[in-house]
């Protein structure tokens, strides 16, 4: 085993034992240790993953791979062995009152960075494809989902250079991927994460070849 994937492992471990925010419902939830240069972030758990121990685990991850398998030919399985996956917070944050799921306040957001900081230096990724508002606006400025979704651009974060592909949020709550103009535009930026440099990379890994 190489010593980047020791390292991760490490990692990983440490975070499902963080006890760091005291709102927060633990466990916290993480995609396993993949050395992988494409890195994906969620916003948060909700209800389901903690139960199941891995992200997108309900509804809205089965709407997101379904566009994976459509416009990359990557099904469920493969997609979480091959690539990273990670959130702006990683424990469940609970419902708000009113129902729903809470929003992470600022002070649990920038706690949790941390961990993807800790993971940005490790794995170097090459391909960041955040999920839905929260997580978009983590690395950019996002005053309409129309205006970011269906490019592709080249950011720094932490000393390292990368390219990032915003998705809405595959919730089922949302309509905006399934209308006009959200249909043409998440297609769009599906094409530009299969077509990118870093994907073939995971291809290869899955033949059994190192990244």
């Amino acid at each position: 085993m190489n010593s980047r994937q020791v390292e991760l492992e490490k990692l990983v471990k440490t975070l499902h034992a963080c006890e760091l925010c005291p709102k927060m419902h633990r466990p916290a939830v993480s995609g396993g240790p993949v050395l992988s240069k494409v890195f994906l972030v969620g916003q948060a758990p909700g209800t389901k993953e903690p139960i199941v121990g891995k992200p997108f685990a309900w509804t809205a991850g089965k709407t997101m791979f379904k566009w994976f398998y459509e416009q990359a030919n990557l099904d469920e399985e493969n997609f979480r062995k091959l690539v990273y996956m990670a959130a702006v917070c990683r424990c469940f944050p609970g419902k708000k009152e009113g129902g729903g799921d809470r929003v992470p306040d600022e002070t649990e957001i920038e706690t949790c960075a941390n961990w993807m900081k800790a993971e940005f230096a490790l794995l170097q990724p090459e391909l960041v494809i955040p999920v839905g508002k929260l997580a978009i606006q983590q690395f950019m400025e996002i005053p309409r989902l129309d205006e970011v979704i269906g490019k592709s651009y080249r950011l720094e974060r932490w000393g390292h250079t990368f390219d990032i592909v915003p998705l809405p949020h595959p919730s089922g709550a949302s309509p905006w991927h399934r209308m006009e103009p959200g249909r043409s535009l998440l297609r769009k930026a599906l094409k530009l994460i299969a077509a990118h440099p870093a994907w073939p990379k995971v291809r290869v890994a899955k033949q059994g070849v190192l990244l």
